[in-house]
C-alpha cells in the first residue's frame, strides 16, 4: 500500500462501527404505501387489500423496496436544526477523504422480516470498506461501501441496503 492509500485514523475508526442510529420519525403507515404504489403503478393486491394481506401474511405490510423511504429525512421538522442528510456516513467519508464528488456505483438490498403497519424502525450505518485510490474516467478517487441495517421495534432484522460509492476529485482541466 502506498503512502497515498493510507487512510486517516478517523476513517479507519469508522469501518465496521455502527454509526448514526436513527428511529423513524413516525410509525409506518399505509398512506405512504398507497402513494408509493400509485407512483410506480404497483397494483399488487397484497399492498391494497387489507383482507388479502391478513390472510396471506397475517398483517398489512409495505413493499420491501420501500425500506429506504422510511429514513429519508423531511426537509423540515419541528425542533430539527441544520441540514438533514440521509447516509451521513457517506458525506463524512467525502469530507474526511477530501473527495468532493461522488456517485453511487452500485446498490444492493437484502430483506428479512416484512415491515408492517405500525412498526417503528431503527437504522444504523456501517462503513464496510474503503478502497485504495483508483483512476477512473470521472477522476481519481476511492470506492467505499456503506450498509444501512434496519430493525423493527422488536429487534427483528427487516433489511440491509448496501451502497457502494465512488468518491472522486474532478481532473484538472
Amino acid at each position: 500500500m502506498s503512502a497515498a492509500d493510507t487512510l486517516p485514523d478517523a476513517v479507519r475508526n469508522m469501518i465496521d462501527t455502527p454509526l448514526y442510529e436513527e428511529r423513524t420519525e413516525f410509525p409506518i403507515e399505509i398512506g405512504y404505501v398507497y402513494n408509493t404504489c400509485a407512483a410506480v403503478e404497483n397494483g399488487n393486491p397484497l399492498y391494497w387489500d387489507e383482507e388479502l394481506a391478513r390472510t396471506l401474511v397475517g398483517k398489512r405490510i409495505a413493499p420491501p423496496t420501500m425500506l429506504s423511504v422510511w429514513f429519508r429525512p423531511h426537509y423540515w421538522a419541528p425542533g430539527a436544526s441544520g441540514e438533514r442528510k440521509a447516509l451521513q456516513a457517506h458525506f463524512d467519508l467525502k469530507d474526511l477523504l477530501g473527495l468532493p464528488e461522488a456517485v453511487v456505483a452500485s446498490n444492493e438490498a437484502s430483506f428479512g422480516e416484512p415491515v408492517a403497519m405500525g412498526d417503528v424502525l431503527t437504522t444504523c450505518q456501517i462503513v464496510r470498506s474503503v478502497g485504495p485510490f483508483k483512476k477512473t474516467r470521472l477522476g481519481t478517487g476511492r470506492f467505499w461501501t456503506v450498509d444501512v441495517r434496519t430493525t423493527n421495534q422488536n429487534g427483528d432484522w427487516v433489511g440491509t441496503e448496501s451502497y457502494t460509492f465512488l468518491g472522486y476529485g474532478r481532473p484538472e482541466q
